[in-house]
């Protein structure tokens, strides 16, 4: 029981430590993407990803005959879970046809990759804009896109969810974007 009693300290501390490392193979944050980070070239895709399934979509568009003009223009790299077979995330690098290429950006697919904040693709607009400074929104034809210099990510928000209808470029600012409005696309940048 003595024994017991020295011991418990040291169990307490190392299962907090262990509870608070936390899953970084989720994490999203500046320069990172789960196991892959800005410096991570295509060639260690396989390796991190060795567990669920790799496809490469390799482009074939600098060909410069006729046929290339309708084939893809960038390498494409998406990642399944070999478990449910879902889509986790679209890697593209920044040169194609390069094994030592890093990568460009990555796209989320996977509500599993989130920030220390909790921010992934469930959260809210209100759940983003109380935890990530917003730098700039821009308007396109279908949705707004938010910046986030501190992630150096960008989210797209749809205007369906603003409650726009029309298809024009109309501004659209913070104050506008409902607290609700759901996350269509999250893409983090390496570049």
């Amino acid at each position: 029981m003595f024994i017991l009693k020295k011991i418990t300290p040291f169990i307490i501390v190392a299962l907090l430590f262990v509870q608070c490392n936390g899953n970084k193979s989720f994490e999203i944050s500046k320069g990172q993407v789960g196991n892959i980070l800005s410096t991570t070239t295509v060639q260690e895709l396989d390796a991190i990803f060795s567990s669920d399934s790799l496809v490469k979509i390799l482009s074939e568009g600098d060909l410069g005959d006729q046929a290339s003009r309708y084939l893809v223009e960038d390498d494409q790299y998406f990642v399944y879970s070999k478990i449910d077979k879902k889509k986790l995330l679209e890697i593209e690098p920044v040169n194609q046809h390069d094994s030592v290429s890093r990568i460009k950006s990555i796209q989320i697919f996977d509500p599993r990759f989130k920030t220390v904040n909790g921010i992934g693709l469930h959260s809210t607009f209100q759940e983003i804009n109380a935890n990530c400074k917003i730098n700039k929104v821009e308007t396109t034809f279908t949705s707004a896109i938010l910046f986030i210099d501190e992630l150096n990510a960008t989210i797209v928000i749809d205007k369906s969810e603003l409650g726009i209808k029309d298809f024009t470029l109309q501004k659209v600012t913070l104050e506008q974007i409902p607290a609700l409005a759901k996350i269509k696309y999250f893409t983090v940048w390496f570049d």
